[in-house]
Parts: C-alpha cells; sequence; structure tokens
C-alpha cells in the first residue's frame, strides 16, 4: 500500500498504542510511536479511538503528548464534535488501527511497513557493562 493522500487514521489506545493494563496505562507497543509520529509527519491525521472516557482518557491523550502524539480528535471524527445522541459514535475514518481486528494485532513493524512501504527503524541497542571490554 502506498498512500500519496493524506488519510484519516483512528487508532485505538490499550493493546494498540500500549500493552493492554487498563485502567491503568501499559507499556508502549515496539514502534507505536515511531510509527504514529512518520504517519503525522506525512500529514495523515490521528484520532485517537479508544474505550476511555472521564480522567483516563485524560491521561492517555497525556501520555501520548508526552511521546509527541498529538491527535487532530479523540473519540471524535472531528475537533469540534459534540457528543450527542443524534450522532452515531461511529468514527469517520480511512484506516482504524486495533488490537481487536480480526485476526489480531499485527505489530507496528508490519503496520509501519504496510504504511510507509519502509522497513521500521531499529531500536537503538543499549550497550551493556561487557561491550566496554570488547
Amino acid at each position: 500500500m502506498n498512500f500519496s493522500q493524506q488519510l484519516i487514521i483512528a487508532v485505538d489506545f490499550d493493546g494498540t498504542i500500549v500493552e493492554d493494563a487498563y485502567p491503568k496505562i501499559g507499556k508502549p507497543m515496539l514502534f507505536a510511536f515511531d510509527t504514529l509520529k512518520k504517519l503525522q509527519s506525512e500529514g495523515h491525521r490521528l484520532i485517537l479511538w479508544t474505550y476511555r472516557s472521564g480522567d483516563k482518557l485524560k491521561e492517555a491523550v497525556k501520555f501520548c503528548e508526552d511521546n509527541n502524539i498529538f491527535f487532530y480528535a479523540v473519540n471524535n471524527s472531528f475537533p469540534e464534535e459534540e457528543y450527542s445522541a443524534e450522532v452515531s459514535r461511529k468514527i469517520n475514518a480511512d484506516l482504524f488501527i486495533d488490537d481487536r481486528n480480526i485476526g489480531g494485532f499485527l505489530g507496528w513493524g508490519e503496520i509501519y511497513q504496510m504504511l510507509t512501504n519502509t522497513a521500521p527503524p531499529l531500536a537503538e541497542k543499549k550497550k551493556g557493562f561487557l561491550s566496554f571490554f570488547k
């Protein structure tokens, strides 16, 4: 897949951006923030689409912002949308990234490759004590 147009991408939080530890915030999934940053740098709009609400939602948004991910909208199709029983809760997006997909979560490495046609960035290896002696 090569996405030359800007897309709206809805992304789940628990089990997708971070390991599922609800109501706590789990550890970031491998390549999650790298992939989301790459998508944003290419002009795609990200929507946080999660079951979380209230303070737990605020914690998730802040966690993402602390990792330099700022969402176009949160649990809405666009920033100005206000919740009403008259409005469908289905988010209007071109793609959905969620751990509850049929077949499960692919992993951010595969998602990165699918969306960018490139290999994911390699995590920097930390030098251990014994590497000093090599």
